[in-house]
């Protein structure tokens, strides 16, 4: 199935490759640098590549490229979910998964490359697993490495990986008893001019960090299940069960992991959480133009939206700015025409604003398109789509846990037109 993985960075240089089965030569991936010049954004990179002889299926995280070489036809989703488990793999091994953690642990790297597919197909994949087959690093078992000559490769099978469950290690033990859950939500959405919804959906996930003694069987129960129909799950979760009475029923892996994502698209349920009044103008034959920008709070059930950055890519004639900000700073790169504003939190009492003039070539033509406004943002203890835990409840212990949940929201891609 796969062949090689190459990493490549975002300077476009390959510092690390990994091949299964007959060596690919690295001349493959110039088609996938090829599609990466013409793409207009980084993630915008086309996920497949064909090519005479290969298909190359890549993801983007942490700013690195994941690109897998295969030589047959298999579905890409198989790839590319495969791909983002390496990723969350090193994030949990090495703490980040950046180019230097995989550097300064390459051997472990491909230790756990070794172990992730057998012959080009994926065998372990699990966390509890890994970690009992290679020991995560630490800077006395690196000493000790060193000094012996010895590796992080682990003496015995895993327990884990005869039983039926997989995923869980058997012998927990935890002097604190505690399940903690994170619902985070990140919406996408186009408004246009006059601040009407072109698109939006919400892309969700329920993260947990289970550290509980034993083999406890958890129940999680929503108040409002219905609003769940585009669903992923974690392979611990009884899925007759969710189809019968909407409840996830499931045995949690140990540590940290993703107990399911979703994706809601229906609009009427997708609360739009800012609003943007703006006035770019430009005059014909002027060699100056306006800049007004105000951003509120809008349908955030009281919650405060914070973390605020604007940015926005100004037209090539723009040669400078003098804007002043009411809240926050702002820059202007005069060779990129990258406009950023760093606002903060949004204080409903007095609205942070941006005004001011654009400085354009003489004598230039008025630009043709009105610049488009992207907005970050986070939302804490709120989930946009209205999704709430009701309860967590635990069987087949009987020690009491600490449980919590948290919510989050933040911004996808959030876009405003202004033409």
């Amino acid at each position: 199935m796969i062949h090689s993985l190459f990493l490549v960075n975002s300077s476009g240089d390959i510092f690390l490759e990994k091949h299964w089965k007959s060596v690919v030569s690295r001349s493959v991936c110039d088609y996938f640098f090829e599609a990466q010049e013409r793409a207009s954004e980084p993630e915008n990179v086309p996920p497949v590549i064909p090519t005479p002889h290969h298909y190359l299926i890549s993801v983007l995280r942490h700013r690195i490229y994941f690109v897998a070489v295969i030589q047959s036809e298999v579905p890409p989703l198989f790839v590319i979910e495969f791909l983002h488990r390496v990723v969350d793999t090193f994030q949990d091994y090495f703490g980040v998964c950046t180019e230097a953690a995989i550097k300064d642990n390459v051997v472990v790297v491909y230790e756990l490359l070794e172990e992730m597919l057998d012959n080009g197909f994926p065998l372990a994949t699990e966390s509890n697993i890994l970690k009992e087959l290679i020991k995560p690093p630490t800077i006395l078992r690196t000493v000790v490495n060193t000094i012996t000559g010895s590796t992080n490769v682990g003496e015995q099978l895993p327990t884990g990986q005869l039983s039926v469950v997989p995923w869980r290690r058997t012998g927990v033990k935890y002097t604190n008893n505690e399940a903690y859950f994170d619902v985070v939500e990140e919406i996408d959405a186009i408004i246009d001019k006059s601040g009407s919804t072109i698109t939006a959906e919400i892309q969700g996930v329920i993260d947990a960090c289970v550290k509980l003694t034993g083999m406890p069987d958890l129940t999680l129960s929503f108040m409002n299940p219905r609003l769940l129909d585009d669903v992923s799950f974690h392979p611990c979760v009884r899925f007759k069960r969710w189809e019968a009475e909407r409840i996830l029923s499931f045995i949690p892996p140990d540590g940290n992991f993703r107990l399911l994502s979703y994706h809601v698209s229906s609009q009427n349920l997708v609360a739009i959480p800012v609003y943007v009044k703006h006035n770019i103008t430009f005059r014909e034959g002027s060699s100056q133009g306006r800049f007004e920008l105000t951003l509120g709070p809008k349908q955030t059930m009281g919650k405060g939206v914070e973390a605020v950055l604007v940015s926005s890519q100004l037209p090539r004639g723009v040669l400078n700015t003098n804007l002043n900000p009411t809240q926050g700073t702002y820059t202007f790169d005069p060779v990129t025409k990258l406009l950023s504003w760093d606002v903060g939190k949004i204080n409903p009492q007095k609205l942070p604003s941006l005004k001011g003039s654009m400085s354009l070539q003489a004598g230039a033509s008025k630009p043709d398109e009105n610049p488009t406004i992207n907005i970050q943002f986070k939302i804490q203890q709120s989930a946009l789509s209205g999704l709430k835990v009701n309860r967590l409840d635990m069987y087949g212990e009987k020690y009491k846990p600490f449980k919590g949940i948290k919510y989050m929201t933040k911004a996808g891609k959030f876009q405003i037109a202004t033409r």
